[in-house]
């Protein structure tokens, strides 16, 4: 992995605070009307309160060790005998395995869906500035050691950020899940784990649950980069356009941006259509449609992915893929992000102990 990917966004942490670039929030956008939820009534406060705890492992798919914050409800030290649902929680570029839980308030969302009557593990790994991808190439393993410098506040270390095996689908798949399956009482069965993620965790929710469709039954893009060739709508009410050539990517993505996905997607327009989410919902539904995870997709209406999202839809509605769409006021944010994390919570907690809901195309 090379370490100019990171050194290349320094400039931008200060700005970004709110979760992502500045180039994904957008001043104006055309909203469509959308349903609001229903506000849950207030209840007593939780019973009870989960715990976090960071625990590291070792990766074979990347040759690193990793760390990994989980949430264990309220009754699990209380009821040795019970086993759990999963949800694996993702997180952004240029962050790190805390970001839900210091900047999303998933523990307080977590503790009031205990007292609710759902209780989940939730665990969120270290995912680096990866895609969650296997990477179009190696990178400069040595050259990242070597220029390593930490961000100010941040836990990641030169022996976990420079990994010699950039293969960080299989890392979380394979690695994480084995991880906290043995670790943890977990009920192991794919029905019974999901995996979610917001922006570039939002991609890696979708890309690696939809290409390992026998270990996740249930995935969450929150704000997802869905759309990655995305090139605009050619006009309203038509098919959205798609990048044809390199050059049209490089455009597309911008000067401070390209350097931080062209890694981990390639150089070339088949290496990104190879990782496009939309062709592995495709390819998952085409091979065996009962195994396709269950899908939860939102998206804030000023938020810079909208377009990306839209055509995501566009693509699974032609393939007739059941899934559920949202779209809410907000950006690409923590505020978002903390507004509706209780919703996929909610979302997943259904999912995972079998109570299915219909889906919904969205607006």
């Amino acid at each position: 992995m090379t370490r100019w990917r990171r050194g290349a966004c320094w400039s931008l942490v200060a700005v970004v605070g709110a979760g992502g670039p500045p180039e994904l929030n957008i001043r104006a956008s055309h909203h469509v009307p959308v349903t609001l939820p229903v506000a849950a009534p207030r209840t007593a406060a939780p019973r009870a309160a989960g715990r976090l705890v960071t625990t590291t492992f070792w990766s074979q798919a990347l040759g690193a060790r990793k760390q990994v914050v989980t949430w264990l409800p309220p009754s699990y030290d209380k009821s040795p005998a019970t086993r759990y649902p999963v949800a694996i929680y993702l997180h952004g570029l240029w962050g790190e395995e805390t970001d839900w839980s210091r900047r999303g308030n998933i523990a307080q969302a977590l503790d009031a869906l205990a007292a609710a009557g759902t209780e989940l593990i939730v665990v969120m790994p270290d995912g680096d500035d990866s895609w969650y991808t296997t990477w179009n190439w190696l990178g400069d393993y040595a050259a990242c050691r070597r220029d390593f410098a930490p961000r100010e506040g941040r836990g990641d270390t030169v022996d976990s950020y420079c990994v010699p095996w950039p293969h960080y689908d299989d890392y979380i798949a394979r690695d994480l899940v084995a991880f906290v399956d043995r670790t943890w009482r977990t009920d192991a069965r794919r029905e019974r784990r999901a995996l979610a993620g917001l922006s570039m965790g939002g991609y890696g929710a979708v890309s690696i649950g939809m290409a390992y469709p026998d270990v996740f039954g249930a995935v969450v893009s929150h704000s997802g980069v869905l759309s990655p060739l995305y090139g605009g709508p050619a006009d309203v009410g038509t098919a959205p356009r798609y990048a044809a050539s390199v050059a049209e990517l490089k455009a597309g993505w911008g000067e401070r941006m390209w350097p931080l996905i062209a890694p981990a997607f390639g150089q070339d327009t088949t290496a990104w259509w190879a990782r496009d989410p939309a062709r592995r919902v495709r390819n998952a539904w085409q091979r065996r449609r009962t195994l396709v995870p269950a899908l939860y997709v939102d998206i804030g209406t000023d938020d810079g992915l909208l377009g990306q999202n839209r055509a995501f839809r566009h693509e699974l509605q032609a393939l007739g893929v059941p899934f559920t769409y949202r779209e809410w006021p907000g950006k690409h944010d923590w505020a978002y992000w903390t507004a509706h994390v209780p919703e996929s919570l909610q979302w997943i907690g259904q999912q995972t102990q079998g109570k299915r809901q219909g889906s919904s195309r969205g607006p």
